[in-house]
């Protein structure tokens, strides 16, 4: 903890007067354009990842950047998506995995789990990701670790769009959604593609996504 009082001490003196413009215009409201959607591990910082300043993006973050496919059950998730999108009227929802993810390591052996329940039942929400990847190569172990990380992404992406109010934004084309995976190792992110049905590299998506 010492660091931590630290920083925060350097960050009233450094950070905040630095900024202080910004503070003050972000004080009494946020307009973030996106809603950011990734893994608590703390490995990953949206706002570094993204080049972004604080009010730039709504975050969410959960073990597996999970979102649970709608139900009428009230959950921190299911809330903090319906804010962003029907009150912040977020324009992007970004669903942000990452290499090394503890969360889909689970998925993948669900018996580490067992003296972790909540933990388990949660990860459960990936489980049709490691099926997936586990039928197509009729096995499924840590050799297939990146693969289930990356389909996790795209299954989260289905749960997204059985929210309504995701839905109804996405019917009037007022809302998009985009599928990341960050590798924390070499600093690269691919991105999702309907088009092509896999990943390809943040500069190939971007490249396509002006092209639009």
């Amino acid at each position: 903890m010492k660091d931590i009082f630290k920083g925060v001490m350097a960050f009233k003196e450094h950070g905040f007067e630095e900024r202080k413009q910004l503070f003050s215009d972000l004080a009494n409201s946020q307009n973030p354009d996106v809603l950011f959607i990734t893994c608590s591990d703390s490995r990953i910082d949206p706002n570094l990842l993204t080049d972004t300043n604080p009010g730039d993006l709504f975050i969410c973050r959960n073990a597996g950047n999970i979102v649970p496919p709608h139900t009428n059950e009230t959950g921190g998730m299911t809330a903090s998506i319906e804010f962003a999108v029907a009150v912040l009227g977020v324009k992007h929802i970004i669903i942000c995995g990452h290499s090394d993810c503890g969360a889909l390591k689970g998925a993948i052996n669900p018996d580490s789990l067992k003296d972790l329940p909540h933990v388990k039942e949660w990860i459960g929400h990936c489980r049709s990701a490691a099926e997936i990847v586990k039928a197509k190569h009729g096995c499924l172990g840590h050799e297939q670790l990146d693969e289930v990380i990356a389909e996790n992404v795209v299954m989260q992406l289905q749960h997204l769009r059985t929210h309504p109010s995701v839905a109804t934004k996405l019917a009037l084309g007022k809302v998009e959604l985009h599928g990341w995976v960050y590798n924390i190792k070499k600093g690269t992110v691919n991105a999702y593609s309907d088009k092509k049905k896999g990943f390809i590299s943040i500069e190939e998506a971007y490249e396509a996504w002006l092209a639009q």
